[in-house]
Formats: C-alpha cells, sequence, structure tokens
C-alpha cells in the first residue's frame, strides 16, 4: 500500500488498496493492505450466497467493502457511527464510481428489522482497553473494543443474527485466537445456526473468521471399520 504524506498535520491522505485510492485522515482509522484479502474473501461468498447487497459494519474509510462490491458487482450497504468516517466512506465510493448507501449511526439503529444481506464483513475495534495506549496514533473509538476487546465483535455477530439471509456468511476480524473461543461461545450463548467455518490466521496483524450457516460444513461420507 503507497501512502502520500499529507503537505501538514490533519491533511487528507491517500492509501492505495486493492487498486481503489482510499482518502483518509488521521481521525479515522490508516487503511491496513492485508485487510484486503478480507474484502475479496467477502466477493468469493458472494458466488454461492443468495442475491441481496453486501452489508459492512465498522467501515471506516470503506475501503474493505468497497473492495468487495467491485470485485463481486453487489450493491453495498455501510455502517459507521464516525460522522468522519462516513463521509470518508461516501468519498471513496464516489470515486471508485461504486453505488454505495452509507449509513452513519449505531448498527443496531440504522438498519431496518426487515433488511437482510448475503453477505457481511466486520472490521470492528478489537483491542482490549488496557492497550490502546500502544498505538496514540489510531483514533480511540477506531480501536478500542472494550475490556477484553470483544464489545463490538459481539455485537457485530448480534447484528449479523438479525440480518443475514438465509444461508448468508460473515467475514469477520478479530484480534487474536483467544478473542476466536470467545466469537465461538458467544455463537454457543446465542444458540443460533452460524458457526465458525474457516479461519485465517494473520497474526500479528489480526485474524480473518469465516461464520456461516451449520449445514455449510461438509458432511464426511467415510464409514467406520
Amino acid at each position: 500500500m503507497t501512502v502520500t504524506k499529507p503537505p501538514r498535520a490533519g491533511g487528507v491522505q491517500h492509501a492505495e488498496f486493492g487498486g481503489l485510492d482510499i482518502a483518509w485522515d488521521t481521525r479515522v482509522l490508516q487503511p491496513r493492505s492485508w485487510t484486503a484479502e478480507q474484502g475479496e474473501w467477502a466477493a468469493q461468498l458472494t458466488g454461492s450466497s443468495p442475491s441481496g447487497p453486501l452489508l459492512e459494519l465498522c467501515c471506516g474509510a470503506g475501503q474493505i467493502g468497497l473492495l468487495s462490491a467491485r470485485a463481486s458487482g453487489r450493491a453495498l450497504v455501510q455502517v459507521d457511527l464516525d460522522p468522519v468516517a462516513a463521509a470518508y466512506a461516501r468519498r471513496n465510493a464516489a470515486v471508485a464510481g461504486i453505488p454505495a448507501d452509507v449509513r452513519c449511526g449505531a448498527m443496531t439503529e440504522v438498519l431496518r428489522p426487515d433488511e437482510l444481506f448475503p453477505v457481511i464483513v466486520a472490521d470492528p475495534p478489537w483491542l482490549p482497553t488496557a492497550g490502546v495506549a500502544a498505538f496514540p496514533d489510531d483514533p480511540l473509538t477506531a480501536v478500542d473494543g472494550g475490556v477484553d476487546g470483544c464489545d463490538l465483535i459481539r455485537s457485530c455477530i448480534d447484528v449479523a443474527v438479525s440480518h443475514l439471509s438465509p444461508g448468508g456468511h460473515l467475514v469477520l476480524q478479530v484480534g487474536d485466537l483467544k478473542q476466536l473461543v470467545e466469537v465461538e461461545g458467544h455463537l454457543s450463548r446465542l444458540s443460533v445456526d452460524l458457526t465458525v467455518l474457516e479461519v485465517r490466521d494473520r497474526q500479528p496483524r489480526g485474524v480473518l473468521v469465516h461464520l456461516g450457516p451449520w449445514s455449510s460444513i461438509p458432511v464426511s461420507n467415510e464409514t467406520g471399520p
């Protein structure tokens, strides 16, 4: 990823992200090139998913969802609580020529109860509160995930449970394998038809998790002796 340094502190910066021109500044989380894999993975899952638009939660400047939408040809809805991030997401979608419905507000409030999405992608804040001081250049609201780092992770799963189309998929980013255990525990407590199907460990940068219906797990045809 190539980053153009701003002429002065607080100025707009630009990042090349999977061929997209992504504008951002220090009030939002800097686009991280490795997360392009998350967007590409979500796009691949649309090939076996129901029709309908993609949903990106905690979209920040919008790059992951935009990459998914461009690769899949799907419509896109993006959500972020921060108005600065939402403004950048709208700008970046317009520059890319990708129609995106960017909504600013709490993810539990800006989605209609009847809206369903075949694929949801989410990169929520996942740093434990005690660890955010180690990243002073990152906006607090974009990285602070609460005491265990999982507050927004759990919220994204809850929203996915309510808004995934039958047979739909969630591509979620967490910080480490310890948080993955909490993801599995949260799913168990919810008792829903959603489970961890695949994990891509990219530590120390993060961990990508594919969640989908139990019916997606291949059934072995092997028989015992």
